[in-house]
């Protein structure tokens, strides 16, 4: 299935899709949004990043950031923080360039390594868009963490492809229905921004206000 350019959605949403899809339908389906510490920090780490003025170039290497990039396949866009280019035959023209160039993905994250895969199902959802966009076959990206100062290279596979798919084509499904979905309680719930919006201690179980109310004023008088 080929998405049209008006049903595009947010590349980065994806991220959030995988970690916690409550937490995606409350920011792309209600639009609704806070910030914490953690969510400032990140934009801090992605302003630097993505600030299409700050140039790094050699003889056979220079850095894009800030790129505009889209899915058909997957009807996402968005903007990319890195994009390292390095001289290349197998690689693509590039307008003002000689030669050919090879581009690079380097997606700059807060914190350090998750246990997880959403920053890599991200990652992947990046070079999908890229690879569309410039007409190239990407093998490997990166991930750089700011706590750790390190990158981390990421093998494009067609399994996390499909997994990329997989989680696309379910996001459009609930965005259409226009669902939000239902919450879930996580370790990490304490330190997401919507917390106070997606209350879930209170939204996972269908309990009466009455029930709610009373259990609470017993708590009062222990």
């Amino acid at each position: 299935m080929m998405y049209a350019e008006n049903d595009y959605l947010m590349l980065s949403g994806i991220q959030h899709f995988y970690f916690c899809k409550r937490q995606w339908s409350l920011i792309h389906v209600e639009q609704q949004w806070e910030e914490n510490r953690w969510t400032v920090e990140g934009q801090l780490i992605h302003e630097k990043a993505d600030n299409p003025y700050i140039k790094e170039k050699r003889k056979n290497y220079f850095i894009s950031r800030a790129m505009p990039v889209s899915s058909a396949t997957l009807g996402l866009s968005g903007i990319l923080d890195v994009v390292e280019f390095e001289k290349s035959e197998k690689g693509i023209h590039v307008e003002g360039k000689r030669g050919k160039w090879q581009p690079t993905i380097v997606e700059f994250k807060r914190g350090k390594e998750k246990k997880d895969n959403r920053d890599v199902v991200q990652l992947i959802a990046q070079v999908i868009c890229l690879e569309e966009t410039l007409n190239i076959k990407i093998s490997y990206a990166y991930l750089y963490y700011n706590q750790t100062n390190k990158k981390k290279k990421i093998e494009i596979t067609t399994e996390l492809k499909d997994e990329v798919k997989f989680l696309a084509d379910q996001m459009h499904k609930i965005y259409q229905a226009g669902v939000t979905m239902e919450a879930e309680m996580y370790k990490n719930c304490q330190e997401c921004s919507l917390i106070n919006i997606c209350m879930p201690r209170l939204t996972k179980k269908k309990v009466s206000i009455s029930n709610y109310m009373s259990n609470h004023l017993d708590e009062d008088l222990v």
